[in-house]
């Protein structure tokens, strides 16, 4: 496994030396290196340089191009403007950097130089409740950060922090017990996602109706959440039985929703318990938190209400009672001292900011955080419907996820469908291949928008062939392998000594740029960046392909095969991008 240096990071280094061999008091500069559509790179770095030194930018950009050997990497370098420097590259450079990646499984991706230890709290449904088009963007943005990390080689440990207590459990629990069949299985057959479901449902809804019209099992039920914070063992009994009848139920979707979620990985709110007074006893005796009308509160200087007034995190109610802070602060304690976390990402809607700000600033003055050991919420905006208002059924209810994720794959397979003949597809292949490129689309349209940001949910543009979809870029995938079959006995082998057409350099460039791509979307927490990323290599395949002919006519062997070692690697590329945001690229579409 050899990482290969990019490009850019060996221009950068180039002109850097220059820079600092042009003005040695300066000390280490930036070269301020960017893509151009002037040239393959400008350097702008000299601007500020020579401001600070008091000298004339045009006269120092020059003197640094005289320092700047060309011929192996750098073709050509000039000077423009007021002293930006437009750099070309030899086509030699950039074919051999291509086939030092092609060597390697990782594509030369280097690992971070100083991995740590992240733990990552996403997918966070809740029990006896159904999943509906809210749980989507926490579990699909989780999952594509904890891919895109550890390919970065840190340590990621996977969190769901799945809602499993509260005072809905003594209702639901009571019930139970003087109903003792209703979560029975209609036979001992694997239990289905929706048997569990409508079990739970309907056990909830019965529930419900009885707290809310009779006043004795009101009564029961209450006593029945102090049984269960005490740890009475039938209670417990019960909640486990909710616990894992919901735990099915969970797993079916995430099934669905091609994610692969272990039971270890799975620690809800009651995994805390034990540490709750414990917590609210670190806070009050190192005076973080303070006694306020007899519930146990952190002040902030900067957090305050309508009225004005100062608005507390209420760490302990006055009745005793812990609320979410309790539990929020508890996991960071678990996570720090326990899994030696380094930093904590919280993969949360973006409504519960002010929340989690509260709680990471009352664990920072506690000691839990500090510079060593940082956390952050990934904040994500709220799925909205086609007519940009938040997403709803007709009747007006949240969105069962199932049903959309049903939904999706039912259109995807009639877009497989319309073209599977053309490519020789069997019923099981159009089957599997509607399944991938369904799950496919969702996940893409939510991960192609910024984490923050809102996004419409439109199916019809979700599994178009147009524009920026997970389908464009699984075709562009499956027709390069379809490119690469045709070519028959011709294969795909870099060559050096040939002159680059326009296409071929700038897929050539964009290849060469993965490696730095996927180390800043792992430190912004940006899987955006690689939605973006793949489609414009699919872009810039498509007009490579458009532009410079791989099997016809067929051009001349050596370029042939350079040809097929550019479609290989981007088929490389494009599905190892594609398996960072889960989502799988058919060989045949």
């Amino acid at each position: 496994m050899a990482s290969v240096p990019s490009l850019a990071s060996s221009v950068d280094q180039r002109v850097a030396d220059a820079l600092a061999s042009a003005l040695p008091q300066a000390g280490a500069v930036d070269p301020l290196l960017r893509r151009s559509d002037r040239a393959d790179f400008q350097a702008n770095g000299i601007l500020a340089l020579a401001k600070k030194a008091k000298a004339n930018p045009r006269e120092l950009a020059t003197t640094v191009v005289e320092g700047i050997a060309t011929g192996d990497l750098i073709r050509e370098i000039e000077v423009s403007g007021p002293g930006f420097l437009n750099i070309t590259l030899t086509d030699r450079a950039i074919v051999e950097t291509l086939a030092a990646r092609a060597l390697d499984d990782r594509l030369g991706v280097p690992l971070a130089a100083n991995p740590g230890t992240t733990v990552i709290d996403y997918a966070q449904p809740n029990v006896a409740k159904e999943m509906h088009v809210g749980h989507l963007r926490s579990a699909v943005i989780g999952a594509a950060m904890v891919e895109i990390l550890e390919f970065t080689g840190e340590k990621v440990i996977r969190r769901h922090h799945i809602g499993d207590w509260g005072t809905q459990f003594g209702m639901l629990i009571q019930y139970l017990l003087e109903h003792p069949h209703e979560l029975d299985h209609k036979s001992d057959r694997e239990v289905s996602g929706e048997e569990a479901m409508s079990n739970l449902n309907r056990l909830y809804k019965a529930s419900r109706a009885l707290f809310d019209s009779d006043e004795e099992f009101k009564t029961r039920a209450r006593a029945r959440v102090v049984d269960l914070q005490a740890g009475d063992p039938e209670t417990l009994a019960l909640w486990q039985r909710f616990v894992d009848e919901s735990k099915i139920y969970f797993y079916s979707v995430f099934n669905k929703l091609d994610m692969d979620i272990q039971d270890p990985d799975v620690v809800g709110e009651s995994g805390y318990n034990d540490m709750l007074v414990e917590t609210c006893k670190l806070l009050e005796e190192s005076g973080v938190a303070v006694r306020s009308n007899g519930a146990l509160c952190v002040f902030f200087d900067d957090v305050k209400g309508p009225d004005g007034n100062p608005t507390p995190l209420i760490v302990q109610k006055s009745d005793g009672g812990f609320g979410y802070a309790a539990t929020d602060l508890s996991a960071i304690r678990n996570r720090v001292a326990d899994l030696a976390a380094t930093t904590l990402i919280y993969v949360v809607d973006a409504r519960q900011s002010l929340h989690f700000k509260m709680v990471f600033e009352t664990a920072r003055r506690a000691g839990w955080l500090n510079d060593e050991v940082k956390a952050v919420q990934l904040a994500f905006g709220t799925v909205l419907g086609k007519d940009g208002k938040p997403f709803k059924t007709r009747e007006g209810e949240t969105v069962r996820l199932v049903d959309l994720l049903d939904e999706a794959v039912e259109r995807a397979t009639a877009v497989v469908r319309e073209k599977a003949d053309k490519v020789g597809l069997t019923e099981e292949e159009i089957v599997e291949n509607g399944r991938y490129v369904g799950i496919g689309a969702v996940k893409y349209a939510d991960l192609s928008t910024s984490a923050a940001r809102d996004y419409k949910f439109d199916l019809d543009q979700m599994v178009s062939l147009n524009g920026d979809t997970s389908v464009y870029l699984q075709y562009a995938y499956a027709r390069i392998k379809s490119i690469l079959r045709r070519a028959g006995d011709r294969k795909p082998v870099a060559h050096p000594e040939l002159e680059l057409a326009p296409a071929e350099r700038a897929l050539g460039l964009h290849l060469d740029h993965f490696g730095e791509l996927i180390a800043e979307a792992a430190a912004e927490h940006a899987p955006h960046k690689v939605a973006a990323y793949l489609y414009q290599l699919s872009s810039l395949f498509t007009t490579f392909y458009d532009q410079c002919p791989v099997v016809k006519p067929e051009p001349e062997l050596v370029v042939g095969e350079n040809r097929l070692f550019l479609c290989d690697l981007t088929a490389r590329t494009l599905t190892k991008g594609m398996s960072l945001l889960g989502i799988r690229t058919p060989e045949k579409l």
